[in-house]
């Protein structure tokens, strides 16, 4: 097991492959324990050159509409008036702390996303 910091897309590239040899490893193991060992580099390198932003809320809230099915009149409820929901997705009106913690409460919408880019 020779693990070191990854500094270099070439160190990077290195672990990805060494972790796709030995990803199913028993938890007790040697390699195992290198697997998780290179898990973790690889997440903090990643974290650092390929940062994911938070979504648009406007976009969380239709992609989230979308996984569960629902209609803007009913999203209408859990916001408040219908009308509030055109002015949102037009981005004529923004969210209030209320709009969002409903969508929070009822619609599971991380806080994260909904107050991103605000």
């Amino acid at each position: 097991m020779d693990i070191k910091v990854l500094k270099t897309e070439e160190d990077y590239n290195q672990a990805l492959k060494r972790l796709e040899v030995i990803f199913h490893a028993h938890v007790d193991s040697n390699e195992g324990d290198e697997a998780e060992l290179l898990s973790v580099l690889i997440e903090k390198y990643e974290d650092e050159h390929y940062p994911i932003e938070a979504p648009d809320p406007i976009e969380a809230i239709k992609f989230r509409m979308e996984q569960i099915g629902m209609t803007k009149n009913e999203l209408a409820q859990v916001i408040g008036y219908k009308s509030r929901v055109s002015e949102i997705f037009s981005r004529k009106r923004k969210l209030t702390l209320k709009m969002i913690r409903n969508l929070h409460d009822k619609l599971k919408i991380p806080y994260e996303s909904l107050i991103a880019n605000y």
